[in-house]
């Protein structure tokens, strides 16, 4: 037993390393595939209900009636999507969640980059968590069943709910790119 715990502890830098690497496919696919038209109608809910978001469409409050499933390819819809800035949108936002992937990797070799990548993660963690709250469809509908509401969260909350690893994640790699800062300089 003894041998299993100096082994992890003396494993703690390498699986800070791990962690950013997690991160970064994680941001790096999720990121990548808002190009896809089926991902950025996917998000339209998200946006649109968000008080610090829905600026960003022309139509928010239209979105209901031209949600596609995912996978499913309405002509009228995508034309609406065009119209509303939804794939625009889906395009910037997916370059800006590829850039904090980037910068949470790049804190293995540059710490100051990757502490910005770690606060940056925490802070879009914090935006995707709130959606819990601003997101109607985070949560089962009341469409029959006994469970719709509030705890019973539904296939988009449960994507949701899972942000707060990665908000514990950008902290920790953020805190150990600090701590390596403040190794490389003691005067800070």
């Amino acid at each position: 037993m003894n041998t299993l715990i100096k082994s992890l502890a003396q494993s703690q830098a390498l699986f800070a390393n791990f962690l950013r690497i997690s991160i970064f496919i994680v941001m790096a696919w999720i990121g990548g595939l808002k190009v896809f038209q089926y991902e950025a109608d996917g998000i339209v809910p998200f946006v649109a209900n968000s008080p610090l978001m829905s600026f960003f469409y022309n139509h928010p409050d239209e979105y209901a009636a031209h949600k596609n499933k995912e996978g499913e390819v309405v002509p009228d819809n995508i034309s609406w999507h065009e119209s509303n800035g939804t794939y625009v949108f889906a395009y910037g936002l997916g370059a800006a969640i590829v850039l904090i992937g980037l910068l949470t990797l790049a804190g293995i070799w540059a710490p100051r980059l990757g502490m910005w990548g770690g606060l940056l993660t925490f802070g879009m963690s914090v935006v995707m968590l709130s959606f819990l709250i601003t997101t109607p469809e985070t949560f089962v509908p009341d469409i029959g069943g006994p469970h719709h509401g509030f705890p019973y969260l539904s296939a988009a909350g449960r994507l949701v709910i899972k942000d707060i690893i990665m908000m514990a994640g950008g902290l920790v790699v953020a805190a150990d790119n600090a701590r390596s800062l403040l190794l490389a300089d003691p005067g800070k």
